[in-house]
């Protein structure tokens, strides 16, 4: 019961704090709701696009610690392990990063229209396994350069966690496995509209 308690505190904390959706703060600042802005998304991406290099730093900023702070949060206040007592075996850490992603994606501060979560992703996938942020972020850069399409990077390199999480070299655990398919999930049904405009062609490329 009190293991369930944590785990319930750690998701709720990591909650309320990937709400606070940087690209919606930042754009404000500027007078804007980056919601009704571009591709109407509130992430990085647009915000480069929509506001500009120096808001979109302050929202990569923003994004990234968010993702940290929360899983320090479900290591060191929620402390829940399941296997050998290693950060990426803390279950708590895992809740806690989940809970930054789902924050940020549907962030109760702003009537749950945030942005699609990669980029806070990958900062609470480098606190769980930097090895495995790493291989994500490098097929990431080759999908982008390759194709200009930063969506179709996002979604294959999202795709990639949960098929190298399964690789039996790398002794990844029951648990580490479903953060990886839920990460995955949560991130790739919020491109579902990348997805269909990637499909029709009318996709937006970045401009490098």
């Amino acid at each position: 019961m009190t293991n369930i308690i944590l785990l319930f505190s750690s998701l709720a904390s990591s909650y309320f704090l990937g709400s606070l959706n940087s690209a919606v703060i930042v754009g404000k600042l500027y007078g804007k709701d980056i919601r009704n802005c571009g591709s109407r998304s509130a992430g990085l991406t647009n915000t480069l696009r929509v506001l500009g290099k120096t808001a979109a730093v302050f929202v990569l900023v923003g994004d990234v610690l968010k993702g940290i702070i929360a899983c320090f949060i479900g290591l060191i206040f929620f402390e829940v392990y399941f296997y050998t007592g290693d950060a990426q075996d803390s279950l708590s850490l895992l809740v806690a990063g989940l809970g930054a992603v789902i924050g940020h994606n549907w962030p109760l501060f702003f009537k749950f229209r945030g942005g699609k979560g990669a980029l806070t992703a990958v900062s609470v996938l480098f606190m769980v396994n930097w090895i495995l942020a790493l291989l994500c972020i490098a097929f990431f850069i080759l999908i982008v350069a390759m194709t200009r399409y930063v969506s179709l990077g996002t979604i294959s390199a999202t795709g990639l966690i949960p098929v190298v999480s399964f690789i039996s070299v790398f002794g990844h655990t029951f648990y580490f496995n479903i953060f990886a398919c839920l990460m995955a999930a949560i991130i790739i049904i919020k491109h579902r509209e990348n997805i269909q405009r990637l499909l029709s062609g009318t996709e937006n490329k970045l401009i490098f």
